[in-house]
């Protein structure tokens, strides 16, 4: 007989983190049981909501089957004595509940030895489960767990009820460290504002008599209620639903009858920068804004009115009878938040970005690096050296010095104080409501980004100027203070800088020497902190190794092999070639990967290889490029020699210019020459007897790996 099998743990309200944590664990260890306990099973659901956990397993079997088992005792020799069972197989017997008699003598791979078949009687699921199901709970692992009353139990919430149902049997379990002790039965919880409690007669009927209760406990279901709402709730008010997909997840696990209701927001507000009253709503309060349709994204508005419908949207956990009730009290108190916001605003208005500047001076950044205002000023010396390498007009560049001088000044807001989210942009906003020019503006928001995998990248040359800046400030000082990121600690995010800085150049397409800005950067930083006695070769190394890192790692995290990832910036690859321009990097990859997609790349590297094998038996340096002052073309024998030096001849100029697609051609172009070399009617012998003949053949191979390397390592390409 097979029957569902329920599991309802019953708690006080759940943070929204934990129900999503939660619900895979439980899932891995009920597989993980049901299979060691070999039993069938169907369809496993685990599903939650903000009062509960609940797991249900449908046609789970009633017990195991009985199971014959071979057990492997003692050698022969130790196991009889005089032919009989000695002490040895006694006790053995005895262990697996058999009669001595029973036991057979066996080959094995060490000798022969004693064996027992013992039947082992299948449990009853009723007994397995209730021995597993504390363990479980117990296992369950999250954030901020808790104890509760004078028990031992841990969990995110207090336990309170506890439903154990198989088909309609109570499965007793009693959880003896909770406070007061909860014991299973089958009774659940209804919505939290109803007093009644919900009998089960049945685990299958566990979601139906829910559902009659006010409370929609399958999660998928929840959150496919709320989308659907939400999208013609919006629709209805002409408005698009601003919601992200950390808002979505938390709002379904904060709810278990959800119902989408309409907010306005206060006229007066709406004349507060549309990011402040999204802030406030999605951050804060867990309301969805409301968009208008077809207005372009500009982060320099200063108002919501053009941006923002003056209606908003909440998600109800209350009853249908209150829900104007609910709409009116929730408007109150997203007034008295943007009253708030509308106050500090006010308060900014009245001190001028150059006075909150100054103001920096008062704030430390980091113990030994000095204040905000300190920072500032690094940042503006490396935007200096940036600009003198990167060819940018005029205007641009006047940008970017003006706010990489400003950019940190709303750190000292009342807003941003109170909103830290909105760092940056409502520095921007305040400078052009001040009269800086919208440029200036614009690269103090974007000098944030990206602010993590997936943001966005600064659109401006400006901004994309301070952003490198910033996050070069930050890799400079923290390594000069002589910390570094180490496993899963990396609290100053210096992973993230290097990846952004490596995001924005790629981006913008610029080739910077990034090795001889951090040179240069590294000296004025060892005069900038003598007390730290920064050894600047260290730094740079420091620094290097980990931006050769971030190369990899990003560059596998946008798709590309990490076979041709190796190829262009693994360990062979010289920290001047990576990082005296990044874009470089991007370039080769980049026609490789469109190589290997074409179906082309297997001939070039088979022609390298081929020559990059035998070169290896020479001794020309890597560096070698020209074939002129190391190959003696009055030593050919045979045409084909000759053929081969015209090859390295024309690959010459395209490896020097570092024109990678025209290389990669010829290389693909050069397979009939080289076959000739090796295989043709005209073929030479490479490891000719004479060794000039010979060095010279080695060389001329050598050359050509040597060339071909200027795109790759092709040795470490996957065919």
């Amino acid at each position: 007989m097979a029957a569902t099998f329920l599991l309802e743990i019953g708690t006080e309200e759940l943070p929204a983190d934990f129900a999503r944590l939660a619900l895979p664990q439980l899932r891995e260890r009920l597989q993980r049981d049901l299979k060691e306990w070999r039993l069938d099973h169907g369809d496993i659901q685990v599903t939650s909501t903000p009062r509960r956990l609940a797991v249900l397993v449908e046609n789970l079997a009633d017990g195991q089957d009985d199971l014959q088992e071979e057990r492997k005792g003692p050698p022969v020799a130790q196991a009889f004595v005089n032919g009989e069972p000695g002490p040895a197989a006694i006790g053995f017997a005895r262990r697996c509940g058999v009669d001595p008699s029973a036991l057979e003598v066996r080959p094995t791979p060490k000798g022969d030895c004693v064996f027992a078949s013992v039947l082992v009687k299948g449990q009853t699921t009723r007994e397995l489960l209730q021995n597993a199901i504390p363990t479980w709970i117990d296992a369950l692992q999250g954030r901020r767990f808790m104890r509760w009353g004078s028990g031992d139990q841990r969990f995110s919430r207090p336990v309170r009820w506890l439903v154990a149902l198989q088909g309609d049997q109570i499965i007793p379990v009693a959880l003896q460290g909770s406070d007061p002790v909860v014991n299973s039965g089958r009774c659940s919880r209804p919505h939290r504002l109803s007093s009644e409690v919900v009998e089960l007669s049945n685990a299958g009927t566990y979601a139906s008599a829910m559902a009659a209760a006010g409370v929609l406990v399958n999660r998928d279901q929840r959150a496919q209620v709320i989308r659907e709402a939400l999208g013609a709730k919006a629709q209805a008010l002409q408005g698009e639903p601003d919601c992200p997909d950390s808002l979505f997840e938390e709002l379904v696990d904060l709810v278990e009858s959800p119902t989408v209701l309409a907010g306005a927001i206060a006229d007066r507000f709406l004349d507060l920068p549309p990011e402040v009253i999204v802030t406030v709503m999605q951050s804060h309060q867990r309301y969805v804004p409301l968009r208008r349709p077809d207005v372009a994204t500009d982060p320099l508005r200063l108002t919501a009115r053009e941006v923002l419908c003056a209606d908003f949207l909440l998600v109800s956990n209350g009853l249908d009878a209150a829900a104007e009730r609910i709409c009116r009290g929730n408007e109150r108190v997203l007034s008295a938040r943007l009253a708030d916001a509308e106050f500090f605003l006010t308060v900014d208005r009245r001190q001028p970005s150059a006075e909150r500047r100054d103001a920096l001076d008062r704030v430390t950044f980091a113990e030994g690096l000095g204040s905000l205002r300190d920072r500032v000023d690094r940042i503006e010396w490396l935007t200096a050296q940036l600009l003198d390498q990167l060819s940018l007009d005029a205007a641009a560049q006047s940008a970017a010095i003006r706010a990489a001088h400003l950019c940190k000044h709303d750190l000292v807001s009342q807003m941003v104080g109170e909103f830290p989210e909105l760092q940056g942009l409502m520095g921007g906003k305040y400078l052009l409501e001040e009269g800086e020019p919208r440029s200036v503006a614009l690269a103090v928001v974007e000098h944030y980004l990206p602010r993590g995998a997936g943001d966005h990248l600064p659109s401006s040359d400006a901004g994309a100027v301070v952003a490198l800046a910033e996050r070069l400030e930050l890799l400079l000082s923290i390594f000069a203070k002589g910390e570094r990121p180490s496993g899963s600690s990396d609290p100053y995010a210096l992973r993230r800088a290097g990846n952004g800085v490596l995001q924005i150049l790629w981006n913008q397409g610029w080739r910077l020497d990034l090795l001889q800005l951090l040179q240069a950067a590294a000296d004025h930083w060892s005069a900038l902190f003598p007390a730290f006695q920064v050894n600047t070769s260290g730094l740079v190394a420091d620094l290097v190794l980990l931006l050769r890192q971030r190369i990899q790692s990003q560059l596998e995290e946008d798709g590309h092999g990490v076979d041709l990832v190796q190829a262009v910036a693994g360990e062979g690859v010289t920290d001047g070639r990576l990082l005296s321009d990044p874009m470089d990097v991007l370039d080769r990859i980049r026609l490789l990967a469109s190589l290997r997609q074409q179906g082309r790349l297997g001939g070039v590297q088979a022609v390298v290889q081929r020559a990059a094998r035998l070169a290896e038996k020479g001794d020309l340096a890597s560096s070698v490029l020209d074939a002129s002052g190391v190959v003696d073309p009055a030593r050919f024998e045979s045409p084909s020699e000759q053929a081969m030096f015209d090859v390295v001849t024309r690959l010459l100029p395209l490896a020097l210019s570092r024109d990678y697609q025209a290389l990669a051609s010829a290389l693909d172009e050069a397979t009939p020459a080289l076959e000739a070399f090796f295989d043709g009617d005209q073929s030479v012998m490479v490891m000719a007897d004479d060794p000039q003949l010979r060095d010279n053949r080695l060389n001329l191979l050598a050359v050509l790996r040597n060339q071909a390397s200027q795109l790759a390592r092709f040795e470490l390409i996957q065919s």
